[in-house]
């Protein structure tokens, strides 16, 4: 129990110092539960001793009224110290692990991870933010509490003390056994926790095609089967806890029991006075009763252990090294993009294996290949979503590793085939290129990507709040306004990953013409399975299990009769490209 209090109040780094100067207000607020039964103790002996009572009883009603005020104020203080902790701790946390998800490679996220990262930033942290932070409060009071009662029953008499010793002892034990089983199956639920979390993304990202295919049935099932196990992992939890909750309550009326029949025993044979006896007898039930919830309330933190225990999980996935302090040169004569031997795994298997190519400043490198060849992947090393496994990759003749990711990010603008625009004004959506653009810059970039037409035509303009992921827009219109934002940013290298593979043949000639704004000047590397993206290229790289197979212009490889001139012999019978 220590332990896991310890845990968290270490995790809330500099604040910890709020913390343990709230176990003072949370010491004084268990002396001060506990002294109307002293006061009562006091009085009663006094009345058994048939002394004059009156002007105790005065002292003693006006002591309990300033008790109860005390122990108001105490709380009160032990609650802000602590539960504003809370809020502050996870504030600081989120923005951590904000940082942190940044800062991982690509393959993080396709590793099943997104329920994971959703339900530890919603269930895991929730949880501990809001319930089990202002328990810490509670928890120390009852520990303080139990500690002045046993210190009392000692000063009252060294036998009873030495018996609830032993009853606060066998609560202990209990209570530790039980943490030991409830933290396994804490972990085990938060676990299914995320499991559902990530069926329930998975259900709703695809429910347009789920309704396209009328799968409604099927598609449900794998959710359904999570709602069902999340049930049985739930109730499996409380029967867990529930057997440990009546040992506590079973050895706590033992212990009460045994106490008051030890307190008979010495009021018979004269050991104690009957003031004694009937001052006992007024807070019998109330003796173990800090120590009982203690561990009775201990559930919360045993889940709270295992949030802990995934939060921490994620953040010691590594990062990308971002420590690189080099900076790109203004001016440089050589090759604009190089990659060098260049060798690439997702985990053991391998992907790209010993690629070499360089792009010239203002050129355009095209990069064509049967579906898994690894085109992608040379777009996603050169952003540096991943490291490679072997070999450099230079811009301007730097190891884009020696380089900060803010300074490499500021070379590169890459338009992918499937867009993601957040929840917000069209305004802001392009101004993510670069936030320190004028309005007027950000109207120039519009028109350049052909988006400000028909954005134009949206109830407020570029102030309209267009849904999350776009979904209250076309493709095409998605695509251009993602174009808009690459047109703002100018970065000198720009990466088009199939831009144009998925809209129809209106949108195509004004994306095309979009992107014909963009690339103006630019160094350009093209991931394309049309002919009219990539004829024109300057270099054409052939890609084929992980390794370049052919490069050169469109002319010189169709005289080679080889991969590229059967891929666009296949391009222009509308067959797709397989290998061999």
């Amino acid at each position: 129990m220590i332990r896991l209090i310890h845990r968290i109040v270490e995790a809330t780094g500099k604040r910890k110092y709020r913390i343990r100067l709230a176990y003072i207000f949370c010491f004084i607020k268990g002396l001060l539960m506990k002294s109307p039964v002293i006061l009562a103790f006091i009085v009663i002996d006094r009345f058994f001793c048939k002394a004059d009572t009156s002007g105790l009883l005065k002292i003693a009603s006006i002591a309990m009224a300033a008790i109860l005020l005390l122990q108001i104020i105490a709380q009160y203080i032990g609650d802000r110290l602590q539960s504003a902790t809370g809020f502050e701790m996870f504030a600081d946390m989120r923005n951590d692990i904000g940082e942190h998800l940044k800062n991982l490679p690509m393959g993080y996220y396709t590793e099943g991870n997104i329920g994971k990262v959703s339900s530890i930033l919603t269930t895991d942290m929730s949880m501990v933010e809001e319930v089990c932070m202002s328990q810490i409060a509670q928890l120390m009071t009852y520990f303080f509490s139990e500690a002045i009662m046993i210190v009392f029953l000692f000063i009252f008499d060294y036998r009873i003390g030495i018996w609830g010793s032993i009853v606060v002892f066998a609560i202990i034990l209990c209570g530790m056994a039980s943490q030991k089983q409830i933290m396994k199956h804490s972990a085990i639920r938060q676990h299914q926790a995320e499991n559902l979390t990530s069926a329930v993304i998975d259900y709703t990202e695809g429910m347009n095609i789920i309704k396209t295919f009328n799968m409604l049935g099927k598609s449900s099932k794998d959710l359904n089967d999570n709602f069902e196990k999340s049930c049985k992992e739930n109730i499996a939890f409380e029967h867990v806890v529930f057997p440990w909750n009546i040992r506590l309550g079973i050895i706590y009326a033992l212990g009460c029991a045994a106490t008051f029949g030890i307190c008979t025993y010495l009021v018979v044979n004269g050991f104690i006075t009957a003031s004694n006896f009937v001052a006992m007898m007024l807070f019998i039930f109330d003796l173990f009763v800090p120590i009982y919830a203690l561990y009775n309330e201990s559930t919360r933190l045993t889940v709270m252990d295992a949030c802990m225990n995934r939060i921490e999980e994620v953040l010691a996935v590594p990062e990308l090294d971002d420590a690189g302090k080099s900076v790109f040169p203004e001016c440089y004569n050589g090759p604009q993009v190089e990659f060098r031997n260049v060798s690439f795994a997702y985990d053991e298997k391998d992907v790209l294996k010993d690629v070499s190519f360089r792009m010239s400043p203002s050129s355009m490198t095209a990069v064509v290949g049967p579906s898994g060849s690894g085109k992608s992947t040379i777009a996603n090393l050169l952003a540096r979503f991943w490291d490679v496994k072997s070999g450099e990759i230079l811009i301007k003749g730097i190891n884009v590793k020696d380089v900060s990711m803010n300074q490499l990010m500021e070379q590169i603008s890459m338009v992918f085939q499937k867009v993601y625009l957040f929840q917000d004004t069209v305004y802001n959506n392009i101004v993510m290129g670069r936030p320190d653009a004028t309005k007027d810059e950000v109207i120039e970039a519009a028109k350049k990507a052909r988006c400000y037409d028909f954005i134009m035509a949206l109830p407020e303009g570029f102030d309209t709040v267009i849904g999350e992921g776009g979904a209250t827009l076309s493709g095409g219109e998605k695509q251009r306004i993602s174009i808009a934002r690459c047109i703002l940013k100018n970065s000198p290298i720009v990466i088009l990953d199939e831009a144009t593979a998925s809209v129809d043949a209106d949108n195509e000639s004004l994306i095309q013409e979009a992107i014909s704004e963009l690339v103006k000047d630019k160094t350009l590397l093209v991931i394309a399975h049309r002919l009219k993206t990539i004829r024109n290229a300057d270099e054409i790289l052939v890609v084929d299990e992980g390794t370049i197979k052919e490069r050169g212009t469109h002319s010189s490889l169709m005289a080679q009769d080889g991969l590229y001139k059967r891929f666009v012999e296949k391009l222009n019978s509308d067959i797709s490209w397989k290998r061999g």
